[in-house]
């Protein structure tokens, strides 16, 4: 089986879907793999990185996807993209599937079966193929370091003898895996930390943490996780509620988080025009919803913008790409843990167990139409 790693081409995307570390154990599988010229660059991988370890690397992606029975990428294919992949040939990527019916449909028309590892599904087994949770993990991570980074201020409390200067105190809206990770790491940097999230059960997750968990309707948030780990819409009166509840906190804070998202859906609005218009001079928002159109009002895609009373909200989009390096790393170990599952031990051949949930999860096209439940009609 070859398997074809192509160079990412959406402005802003630096990761790349495969390391010389996965080439090199999908080679002792039996795979031939066929890296595009300067598909690593961004992520500091070299096509000389990918030569050591036993892959060849292609001159461009029409070249790449020539005979290739695979092909890996970060992100969904460009309409051009999809032209170089050959019929009956499979794509591993993240394809946003929900958001990207146009994608599917042309995918399907192709002849491409495709898989979407943002689908899979939750369960213990496929922890270590959960892109989602791998990149989040940096996402959060790297949310508090841009604001540290931005907040004119230390974030420890510092005691000297000219003075004391007070610890920065963080909100995080949403403590999954993004959240879970910002709250570490802004109470590493010496912060004081409170957390705000719909599902109950991330209250004992903050507070080992350290952090301080804001509860609001405490029947409500018992019931608002889904069977599958997602947090559910909550209705207006409840949303009304958190939003007294957050409006306080909001206001002393000095770096507020935003990371929550629904899958498929617009990010809900958690921090108003009116909570922005009242927080401190030089306070600091990350919204790391911003893709799917932010948590704050105010915020800004893949901008940095200061308001009227000085504080600044940051809309990055695609953090992980941010730390290309790494988040290359786990999402190529993720895929690999996926595709290892359709690869005959032995022979390097494709074997793919079409009942298998893990399967079934994630397909989005097969046999020449979209077959992921939630795309057809």
């Amino acid at each position: 089986m070859q398997i074809a790693v192509l160079k990412e081409r959406r402005p802003g995307e630096s990761r790349v879907a495969a390391t010389p570390d996965t080439a090199k154990k999908l080679l002792a599988l039996g795979c031939q793999i066929v890296v595009e010229s300067g598909a690593g660059a961004a992520a500091s991988i070299s096509d000389a990185d990918y030569t050591a370890a036993g892959a060849t690397i292609a001159p461009d992606a029409t070249a790449a996807c020539a005979s290739a029975d695979v092909v890996f990428k970060i992100a969904k294919p460009l309409d051009e993209e999809i032209g170089y992949l050959k019929k009956g040939s499979i794509l591993i990527a993240h394809l946003a599937a929900l958001s990207s019916k146009d994608t599917a449909q042309a995918l399907a028309r192709q002849g491409v079966t495709a898989f979407a590892m943002e689908l899979m599904p939750r369960i213990s087994r496929a922890q270590a193929m959960d892109i989602l949770s791998s990149q989040s993990n940096l996402s959060g991570y790297k949310a508090v370091i841009d604001a540290a980074a931005t907040f004119g201020r230390a974030m420890p409390m510092m005691m000297t003898a000219a003075g004391t200067i007070a610890p920065a105190r963080v909100l995080v809206f949403g403590a999954g895996v993004a959240g879970l990770q910002a709250i570490a790491t802004a109470k590493r940097m010496g912060a004081v930390v409170y957390a705000t999230d719909v599902r109950y059960a991330a209250k004992e997750q903050v507070e080992s943490l350290g952090g301080k968990f804001i509860v609001v309707d405490e029947e409500k948030m018992k019931a608002a996780e889904t069977s599958g780990g997602y947090a559910k819409e909550m209705d207006e009166e409840f949303k009304r509620k958190q939003a007294e509840a957050v409006r306080a906190e909001v206001l002393k804070s000095d770096i507020v988080i935003t990371t929550a998202l629904i899958p498929g859906r617009p990010a809900p609005k958690l921090v108003t025009a009116d909570m922005v218009a009242n927080m401190k001079a030089g306070s600091v928002i990350v919204d790391l919803a911003a893709e799917a159109g932010g948590n704050v009002e105010g915020t800004q895609l893949d901008q940095v913008v200061t308001t009227a009373n000085g504080v600044t909200i940051m809309g990055h989009a695609n953090l992980p790409s941010r730390l290309a390096r790494d988040s290359s790393m786990l999402f190529s170990k993720n895929i690999l843990n996926f595709v290892t599952l359709m690869i005959e031990k032995g022979t390097g051949a494709l074997k793919i167990n079409w009942d298998d949930d893990l399967v079934k999860g994630t397909l989005v096209t097969k046999d020449g139409e979209v077959v992921l439940p939630a795309l057809k009609g």
